[in-house]
């Protein structure tokens, strides 16, 4: 029973849309972050003087507001997942759980 159900979802159009949908949006969350985050590390590790830079006369360096950036991207790109995942995503994944079921 379960082997023809995983049969007939998989055969589905909609099912090969929500898979393709989802795993190109997630791969690409995914490259982004990964930019980001390597983007950082390479900063730190080749070019400490450019994130020395003091901001004003305090003590805050450049590092500081990048390095909270990257803290707020990786917030705002999962946010814009799960916003995404439950408009589109759970919408096709019902409809192919209805048409499975008949």
């Amino acid at each position: 029973m379960q082997e023809d159900l995983a049969r007939r979802i998989a055969s589905q159009s909609q099912y090969q849309l929500l898979k393709g949908r989802r795993n190109r949006f997630g791969w690409t969350l995914t490259l982004l972050m990964l930019v980001v985050y390597y983007g950082f590390v390479m900063l730190v590790a080749f070019n400490k003087p450019f994130l020395a830079q003091r901001l004003g006369d305090g003590v805050t360096t450049l590092g500081i507001p990048i390095g909270f950036g990257v803290i707020v991207f990786t917030i705002l790109i999962t946010a814009f997942y799960v916003r995404r995942a439950n408009a589109e995503f759970d919408t096709l994944s019902d409809a192919v759980a209805k048409a499975a079921m008949k």
